[in-house]
């Protein structure tokens, strides 16, 4: 059965096309995708997000926990509100999901996982949490908008009450704070997102969420889809589960070994084998590319290079450059230029460092 959000009808009502997205009937665009992306990048617009799942854990032991679930460490989060990114690894050190934890009290913790792995995500902390007594809730009463792009974060201060919006405008990256809405919502504001800009993602009650969207509309945000959201998060150089990494990829393969702590006294689920992978330095890494030329990069397509061949993971043409961008894997110590294999032709593109947008402008090089 696909499931639906709160805010299905209102998709609807502004004549989006709708797909199916891991079980989601989700809007892939309102019709221009190219547009919403650059709505993003110049100005403001909002995603239905309300898919992915909120999970609250609660006990005397979550923060120890957490210590063992996360190959980040949960101890980099001291201040209430302030919030961590990390993958979740199985004993292979493969990833089983990545995501975002809110440190709200020394007993609670909020995590916000992916739509697509919300069962798997779900056992699996159910099952590491019972030896630590943590409570573990899902709240699948709660709906969620992210709100992007250089003006934001002032059209959403501009719908806050005053005692609110001196709050969240004082709110630094990675952080959250719970205040109140328009119309005496109760809304959880995080100032965190997935497209490169600068923005809110808010948690609201299902209840508020259509008037909540409303207002942000009233306010000139525009909604985007799903479309845009890929091209503007694949442009900001994130990863996306599924596609750029699952259960039989490391974060060392995924180019995510920024998120992992290897501190000293913490035996996190899949640190011995991240240990042996680094040591021995012979994976696969993930590169960034450019095709100059005309034509499309897409997952699946096959990457010539002079030490074997590695593959695309996500690509796209990127509405901001101009031309094609992927993420590639390759083979440890690729260098220099590569081709891919577009319907049996074989076609130069570049390296280069992502990501490739960054404050709405291509990276030097790119």
């Amino acid at each position: 059965m696909t499931q639906k959000t709160i805010l299905n009808e209102a998709h609807r009502a502004l004549g989006a096309k709708m797909v199916d997205f891991g079980g989601w009937d989700m809007p892939l665009n309102y019709g221009s995708q190219i547009e919403e992306h650059h709505a993003v990048r110049r100005d403001a617009g909002m995603f239905d997000v309300s898919h992915m799942t909120v999970v609250d854990l609660r006990g005397a032991r979550t923060r120890e926990f957490l210590r063992r679930l996360l190959a980040n460490n949960i101890d980099k989060l001291k201040t209430s509100g302030k919030a961590l990114y990390s993958c979740m690894l199985n004993e292979q050190g493969g990833v089983i999901d990545d995501l975002i934890v809110y440190f709200l009290s020394e007993d609670f913790f909020r995590v916000v996982v992916n739509a697509a792995t919300r069962d798997k995500d779900l056992a699996w902390i159910e099952r590491q949490a019972a030896s630590f007594g943590v409570e573990v809730r899902e709240r699948p009463e709660l709906a969620m908008i992210a709100v992007q792009g250089p003006n934001a974060r002032a059209k959403v201060l501009d719908l806050l009450p005053a005692e609110s919006r001196a709050r969240a405008e004082k709110l630094g990256k990675f952080a959250a704070i719970e205040g109140e809405g328009p119309d005496a919502m109760t809304l959880f504001i995080a100032r965190t997102g997935y497209t490169g800009e600068d923005g809110f993602e808010i948690v609201v009650p299902e209840a508020q969420a259509v008037g909540l969207w409303n207002r942000l509309k009233e306010a000139g945000v525009a909604p985007a889809g799903l479309g845009a959201r890929d091209t503007l998060r694949l442009e900001a150089g994130m990863n996306l589960y599924g596609q750029d990494m699952d259960e039989t990829v490391t974060p060392w393969e995924a180019n995510l070994g920024w998120t992992v702590s290897l501190d000293e006294g913490r035996d996190f689920i899949g640190r011995s084998v991240l240990e042996q992978q680094k040591a021995a330095g012979d994976h696969g890494v993930m590169v960034g590319i450019v095709m100059d030329e005309k034509g499309v990069l897409r997952h699946g397509q096959r990457v010539v290079t002079a030490n074997g061949d590695g593959e695309i993971l996500s690509g796209s043409f990127s509405p901001t450059l101009g031309k094609s961008i992927a993420f590639a894997r390759v083979p440890a110590g690729t260098t220099g230029d590569l081709q891919v294999d577009i319907r049996g032709k074989l076609v130069p593109v570049r390296i280069v460092r992502y990501p490739f947008v960054r404050d709405g402008k291509a990276i030097e090089g790119i």
